[in-house]
């Protein structure tokens, strides 16, 4: 995954993905914190450096809060210095789901779940090499499944 491939997927529509989870809005709320609703259905954020992971390092895999698919491996997430957990890449290609958002007068690349279409944050072409990615993800919206030692 590069910028390009990001670009080429926010314009033309995502890889497809392994299954999809559809539930009304007052389904995901009875699931759903009120914080995680506003930001993973709602598409909020979270205050800058407020986010429980932004610096969790444990090791694991990160899933959406609101149907459990695996994300982002915890080998590839980094301190972006953001104030959100950031990732270089997404667990498998098809994971996210990337949508151009043109709100608050910015262009950017919103990344959400491909299997629920839960808001996860957004991606930028200023991430480490190789990919040049970062996934900025609010911590709401994901939940780390901590590997077993």
């Amino acid at each position: 995954m590069n910028w390009n491939d990001v670009l080429k997927y926010a314009k033309n529509g995502s890889p497809e993905p392994l299954e999809r989870i559809e539930k009304t809005e007052s389904e995901w709320e009875t699931i759903l914190t009120p914080e995680q609703f506003r930001i993973a259905r709602l598409k909020g954020t979270e205050r800058a450096g407020s986010g429980a992971l932004c610096s969790t390092h444990d090791a694991g895999e990160y899933s959406c809060i609101c149907c459990n698919n695996l994300l982002f491996d915890s080998t590839i997430k980094f301190d972006s210095g953001s104030g959100w957990p950031s990732f270089t890449e997404p667990i498998v290609l098809n994971a996210i789901k990337y949508h151009k958002d043109s709100s608050f007068g910015m262009t950017r690349v919103e990344a959400m779940c491909n299997t629920c279409d839960g808001h996860l944050g957004h991606v930028f072409p200023d991430g480490p090499e190789p990919s040049g990615l970062r996934y900025c993800v609010n911590s709401e919206s994901i939940h780390l499944i901590k590997k077993r030692k």
